[in-house]
């Protein structure tokens, strides 16, 4: 027997108060359907569906080739969402985990043991419950005295009484494929005139057909995401859980609270991560490296013994030993090579810094290629761009680059040549020779004293 996950995905998120599919808003940088998705592969599904409906290109986009993606066309309820699933699963004989969308806390191994227990009771269909001190908005889990589930009531629908009920059904469910023939029968029978999902327990029982009941031992790993305020709280616990991963894998992070670390980024051991220091994407940190404080970091790989500070870094490259920072930006396409350094205030476009080489503060290298041991001073820029096209500037091993100078690009700077402080470069510089290229200073002599008479 195989198992099969289907995640209800189509809602509209009217609370969210956007355009976006609900699933599709982000947490921790990933759409929160992508940890759904996680937790039903980490719960073992041989196939999964996903079932959209508003947005649904845009859902479709977002799960690539993760899941198969059946639409709703209208979105008439969570049973009738189920139900659009049925003919993928046509021949499908395994057992069916139903999933929210918009539960980004969930974890495989807890689908894992729900499904465990499930297999166990040999029951057609069972449902995870959990126990909030504030259950508002969650349909509450009836059970008789035996402590065997009859019904499930939906919050607007429910008795006083039943509202006093802290077990919450937390919208996942077991079954067998048989439950496409209880959907059917399911009416709209509600406040809001949808087919529920939770009908389907009802119409078991009323059956005689037994239904397990699973209550998760921590309830707010099934926190919905219905409105921004869940949104931050969600991120919250992900970051959480993303710091705590990394401590526990010998990375010093000073203040987890104040460190944004995206669930796909990799750091080293004996790494210290200081304050506000935003990890995201892909990013693949080395050991021993020091991050931060007030630094981004998206998609990029930094070697050893790297040191980050105050400094945006997008989809560079840094080697081992390097030095970035402060105010520092780093665009994509940039590397920088073994212990090379990047200063205050410098921009680098898409360029190559080799190894040991400077650009201490002040300048803007773009579409360059730097050589080793070069040292580019202050107020240096590479005129890369002619309002058409962009060119490149090559300064070669070795080379000594004057503060405020200009390289006009297309542009070579030979090996271990010298460029003048406060030269305009338009031509070649060959090799160890000394390129200026400024006016010749003159002197006026008695020239204040003489502006004074006028």
């Amino acid at each position: 027997m195989g198992l099969a996950a289907v995640i209800l995905a189509a809602g509209k998120g009217t609370r969210m108060k956007s355009r976006k599919a609900k699933v599709l808003h982000p947490v921790a940088g990933r759409p929160m359907l992508s940890f759904v998705l996680d937790a039903a592969a980490g719960a073992g599904a041989e196939k999964i569906i996903v079932v959209a409906g508003h947005g649904a290109a845009e859902v479709v986009a977002a799960v690539g080739g993760r899941a198969e993606v059946v639409l709703q066309e209208e979105q008439l309820g969570t049973a009738h969402a189920l139900l659009q699933a049925e003919e993928a699963l046509k021949t499908y004989e395994g057992d069916i985990i139903v999933l929210p969308g918009d539960a980004p806390l969930l974890r495989g191994e807890t689908l894992r043991d729900f499904y465990t227990y499930y297999r166990a009771q040999g029951a057609p269909a069972a449902v995870l419950t959990a126990r909030f001190a504030d259950p508002a908005g969650y349909g509450r889990v009836i059970r008789d005295q035996d402590g065997n589930v009859l019904r499930i009531v939906e919050h607007r629908d429910a008795t006083e009484e039943e509202l006093s009920v802290s077990e919450v059904n937390t919208g996942i469910y077991c079954f067998k494929p048989a439950i496409f023939s209880v959907l059917k029968r399911i009416s709209p029978d509600n406040s809001q005139k949808e087919y529920y999902l939770p009908d389907a327990i009802r119409l078991l029982r009323e059956e005689g057909v037994p239904v397990a009941a699973w209550e998760a031992p921590d309830a707010a790993e099934f926190l919905g995401v219905n409105d921004r305020r869940q949104l931050a709280v969600a991120e919250e616990v992900i970051r959480r859980r993303v710091v705590e991963r990394l401590m526990d894998a010998g990375v010093t992070v000073v203040d987890p609270r104040a460190t944004y670390v995206h669930p796909g980024v990799v750091v080293g051991p004996d790494t210290i991560i200081y304050p506000f220091t935003f990890l995201e994407g892909g990013t693949v940190i080395g050991s021993e490296c020091c991050i931060g404080p007030w630094t981004r970091i998206t998609d990029s790989r930094l070697g050893d013994k790297v040191a980050v500070h105050n400094a945006v870094v997008l989809g560079a490259t840094v080697a081992s030993g390097a030095t970035v920072g402060p105010f520092t930006y780093l665009r994509p396409g940039t590397v920088v090579g073994p212990g090379a350094k990047v200063g205050g205030f410098v921009e680098v476009k898409k360029s190559v810094i080799g190894e040991g080489s400077k650009v201490p503060h002040l300048s803007y290298i773009g579409d360059a290629e730097i050589g080793r041991s070069v040292n580019v001073g202050a107020g240096t820029i590479t005129c890369n761009y002619d309002g058409r096209r962009k060119w490149p500037t090559v300064i070669e091993d070795g080379a000594f680059i004057g503060s405020n100078t200009n390289l006009v690009a297309p542009v070579r700077v030979g090996k271990g040549a010298y460029i003048g402080a406060g030269s305009t470069i338009t031509r070649d510089v060959p090799a160890g020779a000394l390129g200026i290229a400024r006016s010749r200073q003159r002197n006026i002599p008695d020239w204040v004293k003489k502006k004074g008479r006028e």
